[in-house]
């Protein structure tokens, strides 16, 4: 019946040959920007073995046929996708970049106009946006500034809305004074965000590949894309910044992490720096000449 795996049995890891190995990586990449190389074979094996046994198939050439051609193949692809992103982040993390952007690029924001907006792009489970939100809140730019949060999966976004918080979330060996007031640590080692801070973030799900999702969240003075370009192509980077760039206001400042570079890239942003932070800068639109 279409749209109807059939019943699992239990069976050995399925092998992935180069071929279907070639078809199941351009199908990730094209759907969700992961990118793997011929090194990463083994590791896209395990992750995609243990969806195969459950559902299962007798190879993986037919898993990719439902993913690419059967009616249920989009759904599958969002519960595959739960076993392929990665969802490493912690608080803090990279604090001098958010220490700029809040201190410097949005104050500045909302000096000129009044309100600033803000989309944290691949938050995982939130530690991103819930620490500007918390350096906002010190500069007393929280109430004029709109946080949006996404990212591709419905878990981790889950435990962002719900505001509790595992272990790895806090890798500091001091919590800084601006967070106390907002973080409790519970008995178990997690760690609990304060309810009125998580309401401040507007939480999205949204696939970076999907350019009109993008585009139907509006335009933004600020981007923070940190840590996510190391897992995409050359190629693929290219397209996400493209939309970013389209998605920013002019003016508006593009952030990555500290390990990435758009250089190379050739992009219509133009790179500064403020206090040895670097960001990506779209250019103000000038005035028409009559």
């Amino acid at each position: 019946m279409p749209g109807t795996p059939p019943a699992a049995t239990p069976s050995a890891r399925l092998p992935l040959s180069d071929t279907v190995f070639a078809l199941l990586r351009g199908l990730v990449e094209e759907k969700l920007g992961l990118h793997y190389e011929h090194v990463d074979r083994e590791l896209l094996t395990t992750r995609l073995s243990t969806r195969v046994d459950e559902l299962g198939f007798a190879s993986m050439l037919d898993y990719y046929y439902y993913l690419r051609y059967d009616p249920s193949g989009p759904a599958e692809m969002s519960t595959l996708t739960e076993a392929l992103v990665v969802n490493e982040t912690y608080l803090f993390r990279e604090l001098d970049q958010l220490e700029v952007v809040a201190s410097r690029v949005i104050s500045s924001i909302v000096a000129e106009r009044g309100r600033a907006r803000v989309w944290s792009a691949a938050c995982s489970t939130g530690d991103e946006p819930l620490t500007l939100a918390m350096l906002l809140h010190r500069e007393g730019l929280l109430s004029r500034t709109e946080l949006v949060a996404s990212d591709i999966s419905d878990r981790v976004l889950a435990i962002a809305r719900s505001g509790r918080l595992g272990r790895r979330s806090m890798r500091r060996d001091q919590m800084p004074a601006f967070a106390t007031r907002f973080i409790r640590p519970l008995s178990d080692g997690a760690y609990e965000v304060d309810a009125s801070l998580v309401a401040r973030v507007d939480w999205r799900r949204i696939n970076l590949m999907d350019r009109p999702a993008i585009d139907a969240l509006g335009q933004f003075d600020v981007i923070l894309c940190r840590n996510v370009l190391i897992y995409f192509s050359d190629s693929t980077s290219v397209r996400l910044v493209e939309s970013f760039h389209k998605a920013l206001r002019p003016g508006g400042a593009l952030f990555v992490s500290v390990s990435e570079s758009l250089l190379r890239f050739g992009t219509a942003l133009a790179c500064e720096e403020q206090a040895g932070v670097f960001l990506y800068r779209k250019a103000r639109e000038t005035a028409r000449q009559p």
